[in-house]
């Protein structure tokens, strides 16, 4: 059973604009930085990055992305048919993903001009000594997304 829990928002139009909200998601005390992911070109992979000790959350800004989420079994050496979960994030859907420790996720963006804004359980430098890396092929056939 999976970990990965996705919060629905909601969003609201009138004639003075939208609004994209995510009432149901508190801060708490766990979330430490943000940050912004653009991606230009929809044929750019992002990934696969994981962490042991760090919680993320994803919320798409503007476009679309498929996001790839694996829970990670051996850190040295991952099994190669590990089964991904995959979540599509767009500007049209007010939701967050919210991942926990010990997974690695992959992004691509399905429209040019995407934004993605994460939501980070540790600061940069805690972060950067729990940084793992696998090969973005790994997973998922990034071809069909």
């Amino acid at each position: 059973m999976s970990e990965v829990k996705v919060i629905q928002g909601e969003i609201f139009c009138d004639e003075r604009g939208q609004i994209s909200s995510l009432n149901a998601f508190r801060f708490g005390n766990e979330v430490k930085r943000f940050y912004f992911i653009h991606h230009p070109d929809v044929s750019v992979i992002r990934g696969w990055h994981a962490h042991q000790y760090e919680k993320k959350w994803f919320y798409c800004v503007k476009g679309a992305f498929t996001l790839g989420l694996v829970k990670i079994d051996d850190w040295d050496n991952p099994s190669q048919d590990l089964g991904a979960e995959i979540y599509t994030l767009t500007e049209r859907d007010s939701k967050i993903v919210c991942v926990p420790e010990g997974y690695a996720n992959c992004i691509k963006a399905s429209e040019p001009g995407s934004v993605l804004m994460v939501f980070s359980g540790k600061v940069l430098e805690e972060a950067l000594g729990d940084s793992w890396r696998y090969d973005k092929n790994l997973w998922v056939d990034w071809s069909n997304y």
